[in-house]
């Protein structure tokens, strides 16, 4: 017997009936011979971890603009922090851990330079629209080695919907969501803290009540309320109580962090750089970078300017503003 086909085996005795098995997977587009050693989602996982786009994470904003203290989170380190909380879900509901991490980690591969601003102005400019979960599956699909992951279905619609308005269809994909949320709440408000922005004082008493005071308790609690209202069920949730809450503190931090605060003083700046550089590239396409010359073959120019601005980190996105806006002394 392949260890592949021991782990399955392996799966279907110790999963929940809930679980995802990932011999029962829906599958790829194109399909493929299987691996002798790992299971789908564990390839799925590997895909992820190797691609370009997941190692220009650790150079995308998660609120703070470039920030120079080296102790701030980026698009990376959350993506880990993710992964970290959506496992310790998933491990105590006997949920599938390697689909859970899959979809963790390729979540936020399409998020843009400079956060939420960035995909704020390619929303408005780009013909097509531009969602983040919208365009990290795009990355897994076309964009990554020419041609896309292939990743199995499961991946995909976790990936998908992460956010929005459509829950995923497994429950892994539910717990990346949940963890999401869980992890961007708390090291956001940790951040901020570090940053000046905001003080444990200034965080709504009725929520930290409920919650906890302090970060680490906070994850530990909603953890806790998520495991204790999922268990033998077919849906990942927290009690009404943890989910006002908690909905009432990212309401909390829009307000006072996410918009117009100290921390987001230079976001004008950098969504003027998106959008100068959005419409200088699509005059002069020859500034696109060689392999998103490559993709004008098959897609129009406003995808292809699209998915090139999107794909940079915040300082390759600052250094082509500044090669192509500012003038260098003459030497």
């Amino acid at each position: 017997m392949l260890i592949r086909e021991e782990q399955e085996r392996f799966e279907d005795k110790i999963l929940s009936p809930f679980a995802q098995r990932s011999s029962k997977s829906k599958g790829r587009e194109h399909e493929e011979k299987e691996c002798d050693i790992r299971t789908r989602f564990q390839r799925d996982r590997d895909r992820i971890l190797y691609s370009k786009s997941f190692r220009r994470l650790k150079h995308k904003t998660q609120v703070f603009l470039s920030p120079e203290g080296d102790h701030y989170r980026t698009r990376l380190t959350h993506t880990l922090e993710v992964s970290q909380i959506a496992r310790t879900i998933a491990r105590s509901l006997r949920l599938n851990e390697d689909l859970t991490e899959a979809i963790s980690l390729g979540h936020d591969l399409g998020h843009t330079p400079f956060g939420h601003a960035g995909e704020m102005v390619l929303n408005e400019i780009c013909p097509y629209g531009f969602r983040h979960n919208e365009q990290s599956l795009r990355v897994v699909d076309v964009l990554e080695r020419d041609k896309g992951l292939n990743l199995t279905w499961e991946v995909r619609d976790g990936i998908r919907n992460h956010t929005g308005s459509i829950l995923p269809s497994t429950l892994e994909g539910q717990a990346v969501r949940f963890a999401d949320q869980i992890a961007y709440i708390n090291h956001d408000i940790d951040d901020a803290i570090r940053g000046g922005v905001l003080s444990e004082e200034d965080l709504p008493k009725e929520c930290t009540a409920v919650l906890g005071t302090k970060s680490s308790k906070r994850i530990n609690n909603m953890i806790l309320n998520i495991i204790e209202n999922s268990k033998d069920k077919d849906k990942i949730s927290m009690s009404d109580e943890f989910r006002e809450a908690k909905d009432e503190l990212r309401e909390f931090m829009f307000k006072n962090v996410y918009v117009g605060s100290e921390a987001k003083k230079d976001e004008m700046k950098a969504k003027n750089i998106i959008r100068e550089l959005y419409k200088y590239i699509k005059s002069k396409p020859e500034f696109l970078s060689d392999e998103a010359k490559k993709m004008l073959q098959t897609m129009d120019l406003d995808r292809v300017v699209c998915d090139y601005i999107a794909g940079m980190t915040d300082r390759y996105a600052i250094r082509k503003f500044h090669e192509i806006f500012i003038p260098e002394p003459w030497h």
